[in-house]
């Protein structure tokens, strides 16, 4: 799993995954408001979940890069 995801740059993950994040810029990005419920518990919409999913993706693509990155340093 670590191979393939090695092979995605560093920088372009890293600003698609702050946009992603981020987006949409207003009212509230849509990551802030889908952790919010799920952590009132009220994540059950199918659309909502998808949405969570997809927002957090590339955040923990870009995690697993920087893990993979600072492994191989060592």
């Amino acid at each position: 799993m670590f191979k393939l995801i090695d092979k995605i740059p560093l920088l372009p993950l890293a600003v698609v995954a702050v946009f992603m994040a981020l987006a949409p810029f207003s009212p509230e990005p849509h990551l802030v408001e889908k952790l919010r419920m799920l952590f009132n518990g009220e994540l059950s919409k199918a659309i909502d979940i998808f949405d969570l999913f997809w927002h957090s993706l590339f955040l923990v693509l870009l995690v697993l890069r920087l893990i993979s990155y600072q492994s191989k340093r060592k």
